[in-house]
């Protein structure tokens, strides 16, 4: 699946003595192509999470417009664009979104709970032998450490195999060798046919970058890879 963003830019306006606006993201154009694994990069606060909060459906742009396979994201309804992600798009979030309530296993497969479908036991399980939390399947969120929990949500982002993938800080709580694992599958997922963007301060995510930009107060730029 094809995203494809035009001239979208996000304001917020912040109260003070006098109001004032503040453009976290100027206007960019980019496009997210099957295949491709996406890496941006930049510093804390240069707009990097807004952007991809906009991408991903979750964050509605100030002007500009976001098509996946020529349909405006937000021309639909809440309703519609709900359902468009969950059948469409993972989101791989910073810091941990674990349901406490709920085993690993089942935080993975809560994409397919929402509107009752049938779960994929066997990706599941997949992935969390790929992503080395097998032996966790059982465990509750509370017994994992960070790393784990970060694992746990990636697995969560792909077992729907969706066509887009957004991973903000996906290997911030990991090793290095985890770290390693984690881009492998990302880079892996996009050769298979995936649209992969992903928000990082790793260095070494370059050499799996397929297409890189950066970003700084608010600008992307893309860089030869």
């Amino acid at each position: 699946m094809e995203l494809r963003a035009e001239k979208i830019y996000r304001d917020f306006i912040r109260e003070s003595r006098s109001t004032n606006r503040f453009t976290a993201v100027k206007e960019t154009s980019m496009l997210l192509a099957p295949g491709k694994l996406t890496v941006l990069m930049g510093r804390s606060g240069s707009g990097k999470t807004t952007l991809l909060n906009m991408l991903s459906g979750l964050l509605c742009p100030t002007g500009g417009s976001i098509t996946a396979d020529g349909q405006d994201l937000y021309a639909m309804s809440d309703k519609e664009l709900s359902r468009f992600r969950n059948l469409h798009m993972g989101v791989i979030p910073q810091g941990q979104t674990a349901v406490h309530s709920l085993d690993v296993r089942e935080n993975i497969l809560l994409p397919f709970t929402f509107y009752g479908d049938v779960p994929d036991e066997k990706q599941a399980q997949e992935l969390m032998e790929r992503l080395d939390i097998a032996h966790l399947a059982a465990a509750m969120p509370s017994e994992l450490s960070g790393g784990e929990l970060r694992r746990m949500a990636i697995a969560r982002a792909l077992v729907r195999r969706p066509e887009l993938i957004f991973a903000d800080e996906p290997t911030g709580d990991l090793d290095d060798e985890n770290t390693a694992e984690v881009f492998r599958v990302l880079k892996e997922y996009a050769a298979e046919g995936g649209s992969v963007l992903t928000v990082t301060h790793e260095n070494d995510a370059k050499s799996y970058a397929d297409v890189l930009l950066t970003m700084s107060a608010g600008t992307v730029s893309q860089e030869i890879v």
